[in-house]
């Protein structure tokens, strides 16, 4: 997943300015001293604020040592009166609208705002607390007046509309073309052709928009801590591992429940424990408690904010002339229509569905094998088909972690496969400040020797995090802003006891590979202009490079380099790798199921009329009704996410949760391109490098991928991976 800042479209979240070596970089605390004594003595307040000046650190990483909570709410202060004062200047520069003095000038635009919304979001969701919580609903309407008034100003619109409209005769190179011909899309889709009444209205709508997100988002962060699961006896936890059974322990101390234990929630439905936990009572506490966040009543019932927020959206999408949210957000996508959708996710649903229901039997089987009287539930399917999987191929995937120990699957498997396709390499830099102790910093080079980029590694779960895996952007990379790549990446891995290693699950090493994905689409950017870098793509694009990059998780070459024995260091034995490999398809119905239902939710809320939009107390409702019309409610595979705390549907990914398995059928497809071309391999890495990771936004999605690919999508090596065909 990428987390990206809610800010200017227009602006594309600008980079900062200029960098500079390490060796040339002047000390912060110089820098520092220098901007103080040039400025007048009222200002040395101003003067300390970090995001004040860009960083003198290597790359320009965010001086995290520096910063203060007290200094993000004057910075957005000041970086939008900044903002507004550079984009007033451009609209009203007397001088006749040219390509350098409007569209280069607002890309150069909004340095401190840029500066600190990066690093604000990024800490909001990677290492978030009660002031961040507060500035963050203060500061969401403000942003969203301030976009307005950039996007709603007449004035700077018309004169992008000038360059536009005489584009084709400016000589142009194609980036800076499709610069201008995107920047004209951005501030027609923003309202700019609306009357003054309906620009009001449209600025409302953002405004509550805005503030009702962050509500929602809030909620979600909040319910998942206080819906954590109290367990009075270690007995009740039979089938957990030592390691787990101590931390649920340790849990409930930090929580002041010393003596009893706390199995925390993860943001999806679904939760790690219940494939293991043998009591089945506990089981299903923890289902139930993860299935009814946001909609059990109490402060962070998210039920009245969801209903509220789709009827808006639907109202915004009316008065920019399109039927409902859905059809606005596809418009820019590859996809392009709902009907698109619709009909992609109608075709795989059934296949997915009857695919669940076969092995439902098959889980049925081994209750009765065992003796048990009852059917089969949500809360037994992941405990179940452990022991189904066990059984047809002899594996349990407990085998797998001692295997999966988390540096080696980092640095000998993620940057090992990095390494082995593109020449680049990795090296620690434990001199460089981080915004917490678990976050990890590496250099990363060319094979020339030359830097690429920065890279920070930040896996473990901690309360002050949001669930998930994602990657975003501290620095991107712009040859115009002289800027290169610092990228990171996140998950929410158990942290064990101290001095105890950290081992994976399968499923947590495959992310990791995953996420990278998305860190090498930013790294390997090599585009002119801020608003193209790295992974600013469509939606139903960007997961696509970091899908392809989990093939490398089980790539025989790259597991044998980092699945070695945490204790002996001896290779996973090829006998357990082929289990693995032969357990690929297995369980994919349901794993299909829940993903497709997630995203049938979605559509069904973003396809809605202002006037379909049901009540708050029929939210759940209304979500049961979408499933069962789509033929996808099924009791035993819950949505991977449900509504009141689908937390994709409330940032980018409204009306695009399907985008995962639309960038699937790229991703499958190139996989079959690497296997029929020698598969890991310099020059395929090259070429996927060079043609697809490194064009950013700067080229059409789809004719990119066709660049690399030599040909159209192809969608039946998705459907053999997912055993629909």
């Amino acid at each position: 997943m990428i987390s990206r800042s809610p800010l200017l479209l227009a602006t594309a979240i600008a980079v900062l300015a200029a960098g500079c070596s390490q060796k040339d970089a002047p000390s912060t605390d110089d820098a520092m001293a220098k901007t103080q004594a040039e400025m007048p003595a009222k200002a040395p307040a101003e003067a300390s604020n970090p995001f004040f000046t860009e960083s003198s650190l290597y790359f320009k990483l965010p001086p995290f040592d520096k910063i203060q909570d007290t200094d993000y709410a004057p910075a957005f202060e000041r970086g939008m009166a900044d903002n507004l004062a550079e984009i007033e200047a451009i609209a009203n520069n007397t001088e006749a609208p040219t390509f350098e003095n409007t569209l280069v000038a607002m890309e150069r635009s909004g340095d401190i705002l840029n500066r600190v919304a990066r690093v604000f979001f990024a800490m909001t969701s990677a290492n978030t607390n009660d002031t961040l919580e507060a500035i963050r609903s203060d500061v969401a309407p403000k942003l969203s007046a301030h976009n307005d008034a950039i996007l709603l100003n007449d004035k700077l619109f018309q004169r992008v509309k000038a360059v536009y409209e005489q584009r084709m005769d400016l000589n142009l190179d194609p980036e800076s073309l499709r610069l201008v011909e995107i920047y004209y899309r951005d501030f027609v889709r923003a309202g700019a052709n609306l009357s003054d009444a309906d620009k009001e209205k449209l600025k409302a709508y953002n405004s509550k928009l805005a503030t009702l997100s962050t509500t929602f988002s809030q909620n979600v962060l909040k319910e998942v801590n206080d819906s954590a699961v109290v367990v009075d006896t270690a007995e009740e936890l039979a089938g957990l591992s030592d390691s787990a059974i101590a931390g649920a322990a340790e849990e409930a101390k930090s929580r002041g429940l010393e003596g009893k234990y706390v199995i925390t929630l993860m943001n999806t439905s679904g939760q790690p424990p219940l494939t293991s936990l043998t009591n089945r009572a506990v089981r299903e506490r923890i289902m139930k408690a993860s299935l009814a966040r946001g909609s059990r009543g109490g402060e962070f019932d998210n039920r009245a904010v969801l209903a509220e927020v789709v009827k808006l959206r639907a109202e915004r999408a009316q008065l920019l002339g399109y039927p409902n949210h859905a059809a606005y957000g596809l418009e820019t996508q590859t996809a392009q229509t709902t009907a698109a959708v619709n009909k992609r996710l109608a075709t795989l649903t059934p296949k997915a569905v009857a695919n669940a229901k076969r092995e439902q039997a098959d889980l049925q089987k081994m209750v009765a094998a065992e003796g048990g009287k009852f059917s089969v539930a949500a809360w037994d399917w992941a405990h179940y088909a452990e022991k189904v999987r066990s059984q047809r191929y002899n594996f349990d995937a407990d085998q797998l972690k001692p295997y999966f120990e988390m540096d080696s699957v980092l640095q000998n498997g993620v940057f090992y496969a990095a390494t082995r396709l593109y020449g680049i390499t990795f090296k620690e830099r434990k001199d460089l400040p981080v915004y917490h102790p678990d976050v990890r910093i590496f250099e990363v080079f060319e094979e020339n020797g030359d830097t690429l980029a920065l890279f920070l590694f930040d896996p473990y779960a901690r309360s002050s995090k949001r669930g998930g895996a994602w990657m975003n952007a501290y620095v991107s990379q712009s040859h115009l802003m002289g800027t290169k790549p610092v990228v990171a990446n996140h998950q929410n891995i158990p942290k064990p006891p101290a001095g105890e290693p950290t081992l994976l699950t399968y499923d947590e090493a495959n992310t990791m590979f995953h996420e990278f994905g998305h860190a090498l689409h930013g790294m390997f950017s090599d585009v002119k202009y801020p608003y193209f870098s790295g992974t600013s793509v469509p939606r139903d694009f960007v997961e696509y490079p970091s899908q392809v990059n989990e093939m490398w998780t089980s790539d025989p070459e790259i597991l044998a380099n980092y699945a070695k024995h945490y204790k002996t260091g001896e290779p996973m034995p090829k006998a357990l790798l082929d289990k693995v490999l032969a357990t690929e398809k297995f369980n994919q119905g349901f794993a299909t199921t829940e993903y497709l239902a997630a995203s049938l939710i979605d559509q069904a809320w973003h396809q809605l009329t202002p006037e379909q939009v049901p009540a708050a107390d029929k939210v759940t409702d209304f979500e049961a009704a979408a499933l069962t019309k789509a033929g996808a409610k099924l009791d035993t595979v819950p949505p991977r996410y449900r509504s009141t705390y689908f937390s994709h549907i409330m940032g980018g990914y409204s009306a695009g949760y399907y985008a995962y398995i639309w960038s699937e059928v790229l991703d499958a497809d190139t996989v079959e391109w690497f296997k029929e071309n020698g598969g890991l391999k310099r020059e395929n890495g090259d070429h996927f490098r060079k043609t697809l990771l490194s064009r950013g936004g700067s080229e059409d999605a789809m004719r990119v991928f066709k660049t690399f690919r030599g040909a159209e999508p192809n969608i039946e090596p998705l459907l053999e991976r997912r055993g629909l065909n």
